[in-house]
C-alpha cells in the first residue's frame, strides 16, 4: 500500500477512527475520575565533611559524591521505614510508609533530595517531617565510628518538608491528550487493518484489477433507485441517470471497429443491479435513437417484466419451446424505440434451453431487426446460465456493487467468462459512494445547463444495419408485433 492507499483507507474509515478516539477519551476521561488525587511532599538533604580544610575539599567532593548515592538507598530502606513508625505513628505500617518514600540525587552535587506521596496533603506533609528528622538521626547513627566520637559526615536539611497545593496526579489535561493521541493511533491502524483484510470492492480501482477490463462506467448509489429503478420522469435527470448515459457512451465506443451489438449483462451475484441496469442502459440507448430489444434471459428469477410493468406470463421460454413465435410476446416499451421479451414461465432445464439452437437462431433473428440487443442473464457465480448466454453474445459486462461483492468473487466470475473465449466488454461499478464534491459539481452544472437525454450526434446518427425490415421496420408507428410475426414466418 502507497500513501494514497492509506489515505484511502482513511477516509473510507472515518467513522471507525472517530469511534475509537471517543472510546479511548471515554475511558481517559473514567481513569481520570476514579483515580485518588496524589500529593508530593519533599525535602533536601545537604552532606558535608565537617572541618575539612581547602587542600582536601576536591578529594572530600568526590567522596561525598559517592557518599550520596548510598544515602539514597538508605533513604529507601525499611531500617528508616520502622524508625520512622516507631517514633511517629501515622496510621501506617513499615511497608506503607517504605512504599510512599522515594529518593533521588542531583547528579554532580551532594545533594539528596527525598520524596513522599500520599493522597493525604496533610499525612504526606507529616511523613516527611518525621522521614527528615529520622534519617539525619540514621547517618549520624551509621556514620559514629564504634569507638565513639564525632561522626566524619554531617547531613542537614536545607530545604522542606514542603508539601505542594496541587495534586500531582490525576492530571486530567495529560490524560486526555494521550487518550486522545492514543486513540488516534489505534483507529488509524484499525482502519488500515480493516482496509486490508477486507476483501470487498469498494471503488474503482480495485474492480478494474480484480476483472482485468476497463471500467465502463460507475453508478451512484440512489436511495431512490429502491422504489423507482428506472431513469424515467424525474430519475431521468438524477446524477445516476447521467452515469447510465456515460456508460452508453463509453460501450459503443470500447471498439469502434467492432462495435458489440449484443451484448450479456452479468454479475457474480445475484443483488448487485444487474437487471435494474439492463433495463436502465436499454432505456438510454433507446432514448439515443437506436434500435434496442432487451431479452430477459434469467429464466430462475426474471425481473424485466417486473421492472417495466410489462406482461410476464409468456416470453422467452415459450420462444425456445416452440410454443409460440417472438412475435406474439415481444412487447414495446413506451414511446421509445425499445422492445422488450420477458422470460416467460421459469423452465425446469435454463441451461439446456439457453444453450439451445433455437436460443442461437433467436439472437441471430434479434440482431438482424435491432441495432442492440441487451440480455439480462443469471449470475455467473450461481449458476452457469450466465456463461452459456454470454458465449453466444458478441461480449459481456460484468457489474459488481460496491461494498458487498468480494474481489474473490468478481475475479472468479472474469475468470470463468474468459475460459470460454467470452469477449469481457468491461465492467461497471453499481451503487458507489458519490463524494459531496461530486454531487455538488453535477447539481450545479444541472442548474446552469439543461440536461438532454442524449447528444444530438447519437440520435441522429444510429448505424445502419444490413437489414431494414425486422421489429422495427422502417416506419417508427409500425406494429412491431407484425413485424415480427412477418419475419418468423
Amino acid at each position: 500500500m502507497d500513501v494514497r492507499d492509506y489515505l484511502r483507507a482513511v477516509r473510507r474509515s472515518w467513522w471507525l477512527v472517530l469511534l475509537v478516539v471517543m472510546v479511548s477519551l471515554g475511558v481517559a476521561a473514567l481513569v481520570t475520575v476514579q483515580t485518588k488525587p496524589r500529593y508530593v511532599a519533599s525535602v533536601t538533604y545537604f552532606v558535608t565533611v565537617p572541618n575539612q580544610g581547602v587542600s582536601e575539599a576536591y578529594q572530600g567532593g568526590i567522596f561525598m559524591q559517592q557518599r550520596v548515592k548510598s544515602y539514597a538507598d538508605l533513604l529507601e530502606s525499611d531500617r528508616l521505614a520502622q524508625s520512622v513508625v516507631a517514633k511517629n505513628p501515622l496510621g501506617l505500617t513499615a511497608e506503607e510508609v517504605q512504599a510512599r518514600i522515594n529518593a533521588s540525587t542531583i547528579p554532580d552535587t551532594v545533594l539528596l533530595r527525598g520524596t513522599v506521596t500520599d493522597t493525604d496533603a496533610t499525612r504526606a506533609l507529616r511523613l516527611t517531617e518525621a522521614v527528615s528528622t529520622q534519617f539525619v538521626e540514621l547517618v549520624k547513627a551509621v556514620e559514629t565510628p564504634a569507638g565513639g566520637g564525632t561522626a566524619p559526615i554531617k547531613v542537614e536539611v536545607i530545604s522542606g518538608p514542603r508539601v505542594g497545593s496541587a495534586p500531582v496526579s490525576p492530571r486530567p489535561a495529560l490524560n486526555l491528550s494521550v487518550g486522545a493521541l492514543a486513540g488516534l493511533l489505534a483507529g488509524l491502524g484499525l482502519a488500515v487493518l480493516r482496509t486490508r483484510f477486507d476483501t470487498r470492492l469498494r471503488d474503482a480501482v480495485g474492480l478494474q484489477r480484480a476483472t482485468g477490463s476497463p471500467l465502463l462506467g460507475e453508478i451512484p448509489f440512489d436511495p431512490v433507485a429502491r422504489t423507482a429503478p428506472l431513469i424515467v420522469g424525474d430519475a431521468a435527470n438524477s446524477p445516476r441517470a447521467e452515469a447510465v448515459r456515460k456508460l452508453r457512451t463509453n460501450l459503443r465506443f470500447v471498439d469502434v471497429h467492432e462495435p458489440a451489438r449484443v451484448i450479456a449483462v452479468t454479475s457474480a451475484l445475484q443483488g448487485e443491479g444487474k437487471t435494474t441496469l439492463s433495463c436502465n442502459l436499454a432505456i438510454a440507448l433507446a432514448e439515443a435513437g437506436w434500435r434496442v430489444a432487451l431479452v430477459d434471459a434469467d429464466l430462475r428469477r426474471p425481473k424485466v417484466a417486473e421492472y417495466l410493468n410489462l406482461e410476464a406470463s409468456v416470453g422467452l421460454t415459450d420462444v425456445l419451446l416452440g410454443d409460440v413465435s417472438v412475435g406474439d410476446v415481444v412487447q414495446r416499451w413506451g414511446d421509445r424505440s425499445l422492445l422488450v421479451l420477458p422470460a416467460g414461465s421459469v423452465p425446469p432445464n435454463p441451461s439446456e434451453l439457453l444453450g439451445s439452437k433455437a436460443m442461437a437462431d433467436l439472437l441471430l433473428v434479434l440482431r438482424e431487426s435491432a441495432d442492440i440487443v441487451v440480455i439480462d442473464t443469471a449470475p455467473l457465480r450461481t449458476v452457469t446460465d450466465g456463461v452459456v448466454v454470454a458465449v453466444q453474445a458478441d461480449g459481456a459486462l460484468v457489474v459488481s456493487r460496491s461494498g458487498r461483492t468480494d474481489r474473490g468473487q468478481v475475479a472468479a466470475a472474469a475468470q470463468a467468462l474468459q475460459s470460454v473465449s467470452v469477449r469481457l466488454l468491461g465492467c461497471v461499478l453499481n451503487m458507489a459512494k458519490l463524494g459531496r464534491a461530486e454531487t455538488d459539481q453535477y447539481e450545479s452544472y444541472r442548474i446552469d445547463v439543461a440536461p438532454a437525454h442524449a447528444a444530438p450526434a447519437e440520435r441522429t446518427a444510429p448505424p445502419a444495419t444490413p437489414h431494414s425490415s425486422g421489429f422495427f421496420g422502417q416506419e417508427q408507428t409500425a406494429d412491431p408485433t407484425q413485424e415480427l410475426t412477418r419475419l418468423r414466418r
